[in-house]
């Protein structure tokens, strides 16, 4: 899910190539584009599979523009050049780009025109613009196809231009696979197979490709390194009636992993045949909407095209019953971590000695001592003061600040276990506060509780309970402008869905068995940021003559700072409410702590009073 802040306010960049370097590159593109008769060339932030995060392999945009940014598109003209990026990254690419040509357009602004927009004025009819087919949507391009055609421009897929400018261009990502065995996964590579295959049926497909990496390494019971922070392996899954094909890169499979994939019906083939055996391919075959534009266009070739949701997505989403179990064992050792970490961070501070980076670190030890412990599932977010109000922020050396015993630190970190990923912030005090740092800390908390409580019938969705969290906020005049929940991976990405918590309609259907963040927060640029978030499960609740009914169940066992809540502000069910979690917490927690760290946890713990 896309974090949105319109409260980027500080450089938190790495340093770019020299400018030359750039234009250098962006002049070697135009000959690209010459010899391929191209008015345009658009790079966009993605690559083959659609994932939130991409391999260096495909960080073209960054290479050819110097904008380090996670999202953002690059278009190219014989004589022009502009890059779209949103609002948290207008500062940071406006000294990126600056000496390269490249012309800053900041998306989402009244007054920015659009790439299509934009093109139409620079372009004439009959001008052709290219796109890498792999790294674009074949929905997206459709779309960019008939916008275009609408100005007699037309639409070319090119081969990948940065095959021969790139080069020292990374490879693909080489990590080895290795098996998530079924004590964690709970349901084996060949029933999950079955169950894809009956959903390709019900859809009267003879066929499906999984092109989505967690969604591979869910289906197959791998896990893999490929990209930073997700379990995953860059890699295609071909589920047909009767076979299954993984198209990877062979070196990158044990013979473990390869006897595991024969022991479950799975062939495997190379990474790059997957063009030409799904041109080959005869019948019905299935398609995610989000399927890259070269891989549509070889199933075409000889198939009829089913464009359907991967079934894969609400498997997945829904986790059995020892997904569950692993779940609770993952948050109780992380909870332990950071009770370890949050009573260090207390004494800590006080000594003038920490940063936001080093605290970084000391978290990172504190997990990597638990059992199971596979790295972090997201990079850690730790603002202090105003760079909480920076809802995406990362401290870097450039950035980095040190802790002082006042004012809040918004800390937001997860972890990879075996046996589940997690999801927690927390905003801790660490000195005096102002009377609007406690009111907006309480309004959170407020939100965070009501939405915590919900109790809702069958058939409900995300977007129906989204208010829950923000109606305290609305009241003051304060809104959020990120989601206020996603799904999570078990042990896989920290951001899966496909239900959220969301002001736009988000249809999918809450669940039992679903996991989901709740994290509801108030960001105040130059002052503050706060935000709290626990990972829930959906549980049943009741049966009446009215129908069905779901509950949340917290999974995350972390005490929440009690120093800056205005009690006053809180009602009795509130109240009751948060003291309930926390005997939960302490319940919990205390069994695997020495006798000092008890204590800590009992006195943060203990019951909240007006």
């Amino acid at each position: 899910l896309e974090i949105v802040s319109l409260l980027s306010s500080i450089n938190h960049y790495k340093p770019i190539k020299m400018k030359s370097e750039i234009i250098n590159r962006i002049a070697g593109l135009r000959n690209f584009m010459r010899k391929h008769k191209l008015s345009a060339f658009i790079i966009p932030s993605t690559d083959p599979h659609s994932g939130e995060y991409v391999p260096e392999h495909w960080e073209a945009r960054k290479w050819i523009s110097g904008f380090t940014g996670s999202a953002g598109t690059v278009v190219v003209t014989p004589d022009k050049a502009g890059l779209w990026t949103d609002s948290r990254y207008f500062i940071q690419a406006a000294e990126q780009l600056e000496g390269t040509g490249i012309t800053l357009f900041k998306d989402r602004l009244p007054e920015t025109p659009s790439i299509i927009e934009w093109l139409s004025c620079v372009l004439n009819a009959e001008d052709n613009v290219g796109i890498d087919g792999w790294v674009n949507s074949y929905q997206e391009a459709g779309d960019l196809q008939r916008e275009l055609e609408k100005k007699q421009i037309h639409l070319i897929l090119t081969p990948d231009p940065f095959c021969e400018l790139w080069a020292d261009r990374p490879a693909l990502p080489d990590s080895k696979v290795f098996i998530h065995e079924l004590k964690y996964a709970g349901l084996s590579c060949k029933d999950k197979i079955t169950q894809i295959q009956e959903a390709a049926r019900r859809n009267g497909c003879t066929g499906i490709l999984i092109s989505a990496l967690d969604e591979v390494a869910w289906a197959l019971n791998l896990r893999g390194s490929d990209i930073h922070c997700n379990p995953v392996f860059v890699s295609y899954l071909l589920i047909t009636e009767h076979n299954s094909t993984l198209y990877i890169i062979e070196d990158k499979l044990s013979d473990e992993v390869k006897s595991h994939l024969t022991e479950n019906g799975v062939t495997v083939r190379p990474y790059s045949t997957i063009e030409e055996d799904l041109k080959a391919f005869t019948g019905k075959l299935q398609l995610p909407a989000n399927i890259n534009a070269a891989i549509y266009a070889a199933a075409h070739t000889h198939s009829l095209i089913e464009i359907a949701p991967s079934p894969v997505l609400l498997l997945k989403a829904i986790k059995n019953k020892t997904e569950i179990e692993g779940f609770h064992h993952a948050m109780k050792r992380d909870g332990v971590a950071m009770v370890k970490f949050l009573r260090w961070l207390k004494a800590a501070v006080p000594a003038g000695n920490e940063t936001e980076v080093s605290i970084d670190k000391k978290l990172y030890e504190f997990r990597a001592g638990q059992a199971h412990f596979k790295g972090i599932s997201f990079d850690t977010i730790a603002g202090y003061k105003a760079h909480g109000a920076i809802v995406h922020y990362e401290a870097t050396p450039e950035t980095d600040i040190p802790l002082k015993p006042e004012g809040m630190l918004l800390l937001d970190s997860g972890a990879q276990y075996l046996d589940g990923t997690t999801d927690i912030t927390r905003t801790l005090v660490l000195g005096a506060l102002t009377e609007e740092e406690k009111t907006d800390y309480t309004l959170v908390l407020k939100g965070f509780i009501q939405l915590s409580m919900a109790q809702f019938p069958h058939g409900t969705c995300g977007t129906q309970l989204d208010v829950l969290a923000r109606l305290p906020m609305w009241k003051a005049g304060i809104n959020y402008l990120h989601g206020t929940g996603h799904g999570v991976g078990c042990f896989l990405n920290v951001h899966e869905g496909p239900h959220q918590f969301r002001m736009n309609h988000m249809p999918a259907l809450l669940v039992p068995g679903m996991t989901v963040t709740n994290e509801p927060g108030i960001y105040k640029a130059g002052r503050h940021g706060i935000r709290t978030e626990n990972t829930m499960l959906i549980v049943p609740a009741q049966e009446t003559e009215f129908g069905t009914y779901y509950k949340f169940e917290p999974l995350t066992l972390c005490p929440i700072d009690k120093e800056a809540i205005l009690t006053d502000m809180l009602s009795d069910e509130e109240i009751t409410w948060f003291n309930q979690y926390h005997e939960k917490v302490y319940t919990r927690l205390s069994p695997e702590l020495n006798n000092e760290e008890r204590e800590w946890l009992k006195e943060v713990t203990s019951p909240l009073k007006r």
